[in-house]
């Protein structure tokens, strides 16, 4: 029960207050019986609560985003290309000109890490599962998928994991392996148009909602349900002869949620909000997907990720992100600034970061190539603001200080949100498998 409660609640002054307008309502309960229950139904404490509530919010750079021409610049150095640094709001810590956004709000919201080795050198989803096989006898789940098992309320009508794959590159669909479909994405891909001669190649329209999110035009609501009540009378003998298949349970519980989809559709739209919101965002489909994130993060999804890709610039490096990261600049602190005003950062984990890193050498084409290591960022619920940890050497070649491998890393998110990161789930074989390695360390000197 501790471990439980330890995940509900950050120790900030305003959630303290929260805390106590839960247990308060909560004694109306036994005390008041039925009279306490409706307080906690009473809308301004039910979104109360659902606002103090942990999620995390991944802005995942596809590809390869460089280290070099973001958050690890070596300006001057023959490795370090044609971009400049700029001073940030954390003294003594410098960024690429291409960030200016970010670097003013270093200080206020997050915290980087420059020394990330992920032993990996190619287009992989490993990172994403901190280095597990996602192939063998164990299926592990990746980090969303863990992070939506332990963050969601089982009643929410809501999904519990949403991802906007990629409109460019590799999506790396995530799983959640052993712990069973109900944690899987819901993943929102983009359409496609076909090319019409003399062209060859298929144009991609963004989408920001699941296709199934709406009935059809031709299907009332009342069928729909009639629908619904004849497929669970038709699977409930099965269901009987069954009724330890952790999977089909899995999978009803994944049906369950069709009508919560389709009753909350309004969330994975932009009708509603000001436009000056929308400008801030920026109308690029990366920006328009991080503003629907938002918006489901604030009716209390648990996790979401929003890919950005391409980065893979083995060529024409520095043109790309010269295009590239002043949009990352631009959605990474709209989002920033939006959650803190509505009083959601302190209740929620941004993470930025990527698969791999780029060379810190420059290739005949004037691009970066692969490279194990790179720099992450952490921004909100659980985070010290401001804190730049690990160093690596004058040219990006060697990390000199603190290395951090994929485990530290989780094991730093889970702390940030309050998960014990060293519990553990059953696998399917019937071994318990820790959220992270036995004897892994969060990285305590970001966290707050």
């Amino acid at each position: 029960m501790a471990s439980s409660m330890k995940g509900m609640w950050c120790g900030s002054q305003e959630h303290e207050l929260s805390r106590r307008t839960f247990f308060g309502a909560s004694a109306g309960v036994f005390a008041g019986g039925l009279t306490g229950l409706n307080r906690l139904k009473a809308p301004v404490l039910a979104d109360e609560l659902r606002r103090n509530q942990k999620r995390v919010l991944m802005l995942f750079l596809n590809g390869g985003a460089s280290q070099f021409e973001t958050f690890d610049p070596k300006p001057g150095r023959p490795t370090g290309g044609p971009f400049v640094s700029i001073p940030t709001s954390v003294p003594g810590y410098q960024m690429s000109e291409l960030m200016p956004e970010m670097a003013q709000r270093i200080g206020k919201y997050t915290a980087v890490i420059r020394s990330i080795e992920t032993k990996n050198g190619d287009h992989v989803d490993v990172p994403l599962y901190g280095g597990k096989p996602t192939t063998g006898v164990v299926k592990f789940p990746s980090l969303g998928c863990m992070l939506a098992s332990e963050l969601a309320n089982p009643d929410s009508p809501l999904p519990h994991h949403v991802s906007f794959t990629n409109y460019l590159g590799q999506n790396f669909f995530e799983t959640a392996g052993f712990l069973g479909a109900r944690w899987n994405p819901l993943n929102i891909q983009p359409g496609r148009v076909k090319p019409e001669p003399p062209f060859t190649i298929e144009d991609s329209v963004v989408n920001l909602a699941p296709s199934g999110n709406k009935l059809p035009d031709f299907l009332t609501d009342e069928e729909h349900f009639k629908r619904g009540q004849l497929r669970s009378f038709l699977g409930k003998s099965f269901a009987s002869e069954n009724a330890y298949d952790s999977t089909l349970n899995s999978y009803e519980s994944a049906y369950s949620k069709v009508r919560g989809l389709m009753d909350n559709a309004h969330l994975f739209s932009l009708e509603g909000e000001p436009q000056n919101v929308i400008d801030r965002y920026g109308r690029t489909p990366f920006g328009q997907q991080a503003l629907v994130a938002r918006r489901l993060i604030e009716a209390g999804v648990p996790f979401v990720r929003v890919n950005r890709g391409w980065w893979d610039h083995h060529g024409q490096n520095f043109e790309f992100h010269q295009e590239m990261v002043p949009e990352l600049d631009i959605v990474m602190s709209a989002l920033l600034d939006d959650l803190n005003d509505r009083g959601l950062l302190e209740h929620t984990l941004v993470l930025t970061f990527s698969e791999m890193g780029r060379t810190p050498y420059i290739n005949s084409s004037q691009g970066r190539d692969h490279f194990p290591r790179m720099s992450v960022t952490l921004s909100g619920c659980g985070i010290k603001p401001g804190v730049i940890y690990g160093k690596t050497d004058k040219d990006g070649q060697e990390i000199v200080q603190d290395e951090v491998n994929l485990q530290q890393f989780f094991a730093t998110v889970f702390q940030a949100v309050g998960i014990d990161h060293q519990k553990e789930n059953m696998a399917s074989d019937g071994r318990p498998v820790p959220l992270t390695d036995y004897k892994t360390e969060p990285i305590r000197e970001v966290l707050a």
